[in-house]
């Protein structure tokens, strides 16, 4: 039985790590991994494959960067050609990013059945790009893999109960995997002191655009503290979350990885599709 899985950005690969460890243990399912390339230097997807021991992709679609609509509709096509040759039982596509969208279009289109791993979460605003990519996926998807019994109520109130599995959080079940592993390089070579600074990464189009967003949030003062670094992988950042003061990110992945820390996450956002950890604190 084959299985495609598609994946293209950084919050897929830890995803699909978990998946694919546990899909290898199963004899008669073949899973096929395509990759997207909608992150494709090596700091933001090769060493991803290499730390995490996710099995090397079978496909690389090679699209790179570009407008919304052009990268979606570049992975569609690619896609597309992949699904027809390997003829898969089932499409595997994670999250809300344009390589999420694209999968889960070329699956309804074709008829063959779209799993989606983390369902259901829904935030202000609306037209964020992530926003209208994991909304669009839920309405095409036969399952639905929900990450919160929360996520599961928000697509009831959107008529979705068909194929609805709440199955907890798999970026959890990866933290647990590698707890043990968790390197200290990056730590070390910043000459860091724990507890005595914040991990930021920015990267909505609200945020990391926009020059004026330094002086909204009073950040001038700060920024000859700002040490600015090229992206660095899974357990070099989870080591350095756990060490932080705190968290400051516009990343739904990063407030998850901060409360698996316990640490704190300040959201740079309106709104944050995770409700929950607002209430547990």
């Amino acid at each position: 039985m084959k299985i495609i899985s598609l994946i293209g950005a950084r919050p897929q690969f830890i995803k699909e790590a978990i998946v694919n460890k546990e899909l290898k243990e199963k004899e008669n399912i073949k899973e096929i991994i395509v990759h997207s390339g909608q992150h494709y230097d090596f700091n933001m997807s090769d060493v991803f494959f290499k730390v995490l021991n996710i099995q090397k992709p079978d496909y690389f679609l090679n699209v790179g960067s570009g407008l919304h609509g052009e990268m979606t509709g570049k992975i569609m096509i690619e896609f597309e050609k992949v699904v027809l040759k390997e003829k898969p039982v089932i499409i595997l596509v994670y999250g809300e990013t344009n390589t999420t969208l694209a999968g889960a279009v070329v699956g309804a289109k074709l008829k063959i059945p779209v799993a989606h791993i983390e369902p259901g979460i829904r935030q202000e605003p609306k037209d964020m790009p992530e926003e209208i990519n994991r909304t669009l996926t839920d309405h095409v998807s036969t399952f639905l893999f929900c990450p919160s019994k929360l996520s599961v109520k928000n697509l009831e109130k959107e008529g979705i109960t068909k194929g609805v599995y709440f199955v907890g959080e798999v970026m959890y079940d990866l933290y647990l995997e590698m707890e043990d592993k968790f390197k200290y390089d990056i730590f070390r070579e910043l000459k860091l002191k724990e507890n005595e600074y914040i991990v930021m990464t920015l990267h909505r189009d609200f945020n990391a655009n926009k020059k004026e967003r330094v002086k909204e949030y009073n950040f001038e003062k700060y920024l000859e503290k700002v040490k600015v670094i090229e992206p660095i992988d899974y357990l070099n950042l989870t080591e350095l979350i756990k060490k932080s003061w705190k968290i400051l990110t516009d990343s739904g992945g990063l407030q998850k990885e901060a409360y698996f820390a316990k640490k704190r996450a300040i959201v740079v956002m309106p709104d944050t599709g995770w409700r929950k950890l607002i209430e547990v604190g």
